[in-house]
């Protein structure tokens, strides 16, 4: 396969950093590398597979060059200003903000759920919250098989989810970016408060699971809490099916599912944690058990590194994708 020339928007951040990494790891196909983020960053001097790249400053001439392919993480309003400018220069643009996960043209894609929503017109794809990515990896084939009509959603979100200002009141003991102490806390607040009472995290959940799983009618429910965890997102799933169904059943279909792992079918005490993911790409799911209080109900508990599949790791997977169209 021919390398690609590749850009990446945010190079020196939490998330950009890993891009390198997981790039590596997987072996992408790689012919000329750029690396862009802010003024602020602009030559520093970043390696990858052996060689030192300098980082230049995001402007909107940075694309004026062969680019076929730009991964960004910069945060929404860089991707909202820079990514439709890179889009109409024939580059490819995948997108870890939020910017453009609701938009009606935009596919917002986890690979192994819906990467049949992708195809060749599509110049920015949009990649999915943390935490809603490792939650659809085992609903897909349960939604599929079962008809989910609800979905409850508790989360234990890791600080590394706020970028490095997170990990640094977690490490330091401080509330410079959280409104509250994190370290031995829980803060159940993510993202700002809206009118409704959710938080933006809340509402992300439940507006991209209908939209990834391609079903409406799917009545969701999210509270996020923030833990003093560095990395890796957890989530407890309560789900209630229209269709009736056996743990057997259930066992049998996640054990099917590309880049999941299960745990506890022989051993109760074989749990995923936040500890076990780190620095791992597979989504782990443990703890399943039949909901008795309701008819059809199901209850899992699923984690994974969100720097890695919740961020970095879906990121490259979409672009392996998209390698089909370059």
């Amino acid at each position: 396969m021919k390398g690609i020339n590749l850009a990446i928007v945010g190079a020196t951040g939490l998330v950009g950093q890993t891009f390198l990494k997981v790039l590596e790891k997987r072996n992408f196909p790689i012919n000329q590398l750029y690396c862009f983020a802010s003024s602020r960053s602009a030559g520093k001097v970043i390696e990858f597979k052996g060689k030192e790249y300098v980082v230049e400053e995001l402007t909107e001439q940075s694309f004026n060059r062969e680019i076929d392919l730009a991964l960004f993480s910069a945060g929404g309003a860089i991707s909202k200003k820079f990514a439709p400018i890179a889009a109409q220069k024939g580059i490819r643009v995948v997108d870890n903000s939020s910017a453009w996960r609701m938009e009606r043209d935009i596919p917002l894609i986890v690979p192994e759920v819906n990467a049949s929503d992708l195809n060749e017109n599509h110049y920015i794809i949009a990649n999915p919250n943390c935490s809603t990515i490792q939650s659809v990896v085992p609903l897909k084939v349960l939604h599929e098989a079962f008809k989910i009509k609800r979905i409850i959603y508790s989360t234990y979100q890791a600080v590394s989810g706020s970028g490095v200002k997170g990990l640094k009141d977690l490490e330091e003991g401080t509330s410079d970016f959280y409104p509250h102490q994190i370290s031995g806390n829980c803060l159940p607040h993510i993202d700002i408060f809206l009118e409704n009472g959710y938080t933006k995290e809340e509402i992300k959940m439940i507006e991209e699971t209908k939209k990834i799983l391609g079903d409406q009618s799917i009545q969701v429910t999210s509270t996020t809490v923030r833990v003093p965890v560095k990395y890796g997102h957890c989530v407890s799933m309560n789900l209630q099916f229209e269709r009736d169904f056996t743990l057997d059943q259930v066992y049998t279909l996640l054990q099917s599912v590309d880049g999941l792992v299960l745990h506890g079918k022989e051993n109760p005490l074989d749990y995923p944690t936040p500890l076990d993911v780190e620095g791992q790409d597979e989504v782990h799911v443990g703890r399943i058990r039949r909901d008795f209080s309701v008819e059809n109900g199901l209850s899992l508990w699923v984690v994974a590194d969100n720097i890695r599949k919740g961020a970095a790791t879906n990121t490259v997977q979409i672009a392996e994708r998209l390698l089909t169209y370059l």
